[in-house]
């Protein structure tokens, strides 16, 4: 595949984005950040990657002064952590059990994975379930058995790992500049109140 028709396939599957579920991802957020809930986010490799990016820009694009900020916790970001897990444990549980002491119900825990079959993801999202979190699963291929798991699947039907892991981080990136705009809004709502 040459550059071109690389980006030609990308551009064709943001066609197929499925918005009723990223609406449902910001709806499950502000939810989250107005009633102080948590924010978990996790996944492998790129999707690992897009996990701590996705918690950097939650944690600082939607700040809007007035309104509440996000607690939010990448669990791909504690290495010694991950490693003592992996290493004493098994890397199927580096975010299960760094979930078990810290997700409480009514926080919303977010898995990615490409594939939608990472066992460590899927044991991270049961525990969340169990614990009656908010759960959200970025996938892509046929989604895996992730699309079934979660309350809201936000599956992105492409066969290309690369591509997947593009849109995922397209996504993330246009979730928070909503939050953002959402923030603004509800700021000058509480400013006209007071005038």
């Amino acid at each position: 595949m040459n550059i071109r028709n690389y980006f030609s396939t990308v551009q064709a599957l943001l066609d197929e984005i499925p918005f009723e579920a990223v609406d449902q991802v910001v709806e499950a957020l502000m939810e989250a950040n107005r009633t102080g809930q948590t924010v978990f986010i996790f996944g492998n490799g790129g999707s690992a990657s897009t996990a701590t990016h996705f918690g950097c820009d939650l944690a600082k694009r939607p700040n809007v002064a007035g309104q509440p900020r996000f607690r939010v916790v990448a669990l791909t970001d504690n290495n010694a952590l991950m490693t003592a897990i992996s290493n004493d444990i098994s890397y199927d549980a580096v975010f299960s059990e760094q979930l078990i002491p810290l997700v409480r119900p009514g926080d919303v825990v977010i898995g990615i994975s490409g594939s939608g079959n990472s066992k460590n993801v899927l044991n991270g999202v049961q525990v969340a379930r169990e614990a009656g979190a908010k759960t959200i699963g970025f996938c892509g291929y046929d989604g895996g058995k992730l699309k079934a798991m979660v309350d809201v699947p936000v599956h992105v039907p492409s066969n290309t790992m690369a591509m997947v892991e593009d849109v995922h981080l397209m996504l993330e990136h246009a979730i928070c500049e909503k939050l953002l705009a959402l923030n603004q809004s509800a700021n000058l709502e509480t400013m006209n109140g007071r005038t």
